[in-house]
């Protein structure tokens, strides 16, 4: 059983199983195959990339980012969540269970990441709201939704169409997970040598601290990592409304 599954390989899912992961909760992200964002023939507007970016690339780059963190992801489509619920025997809760296409999964907590039909969620009896013919899902500010445990991120919550309020959403609803996994969690920063230790403060639970020579050395991992990541056109091609006619 999974600490934490993340329904959608998108943006939104993407962050929000970065947070769980790195938090050191055993997440799963199943993807149904094709984020909306796929279809962009470029991603604009997105802070930090000034002349746009091939949203197939930034896809790549953020799963394979998300698995270094520690998420397992899978190619699946979930088909069904039946909701958690108390025990006869106590306030033990028993897990969710997702039914996908091609597998069966349990989890103590589910991100709902999804695109925005939530008709897979009916059986945990969360609150929906219309928009226009489908339904998402009613979250508060940190996206958890009327079912304990159950949580919605990006579009099927409901927020604005663009990726890096999805992405920021997403973090947001994984960072939720990990504060109601009663997970030690600060925040996290890895910080300059003596940023907290200086002031007689322990570090906190999830932060770092390290010497002048650590951070050039990840610095120059890093570089020379998303220099490895743009060394090539990236092939694939923006994929098509599905209401398009192929002539």
């Amino acid at each position: 059983m999974y600490d934490c599954i993340v329904v959608g390989g998108g943006v939104a899912g993407l962050s929000a199983g970065l947070y769980t992961a790195r938090a050191e909760l055993d997440t799963l992200v199943v993807s149904a195959g094709e984020s909306i964002l796929a279809r962009n023939a470029s991603l604009e507007n997105y802070p930090g990339l000034p002349a746009g970016f091939d949203a197939r690339r930034y896809l790549s780059i953020v799963r394979d980012q998300a698995e270094s963190a520690g998420c397992t992801v899978v190619d699946d489509r979930i088909e069904r969540v039946a909701g958690s619920v108390e025990s006869a025997s106590g306030p033990e809760v028993r897990p969710f269970k997702l039914a996908g296409a091609d597998g069966n999964y349990e989890a103590r907590r589910v991100v709902a990441a999804s695109w925005p039909d939530s008709e897979y969620l009916t059986e945990t009896d969360v609150e929906r709201i219309q928009r226009g013919n489908k339904h998402v899902v009613s979250v508060d500010r940190a996206g958890r939704t009327t079912v304990d445990g159950l949580y919605a991120a990006g579009r099927i919550a409901d927020t604005p169409h663009q990726a890096i309020v999805a992405a920021g959403h997403g973090a947001t609803v994984g960072l939720a997970v990990v504060q109601d996994s009663d997970t030690p969690f600060y925040h996290d920063w890895v910080a300059p040598r003596g940023y907290f230790t200086g002031r007689d403060r322990d570090v906190p639970p999830a932060c770092d601290e390290i010497e002048a020579d650590e951070r050039l050395a990840r610095d120059e991992r890093a570089r020379r990592r998303l220099a490895q990541k743009l060394e090539e056109p990236f092939a694939d091609e923006p994929t098509q409304h599905p209401r398009v006619v192929d002539e």
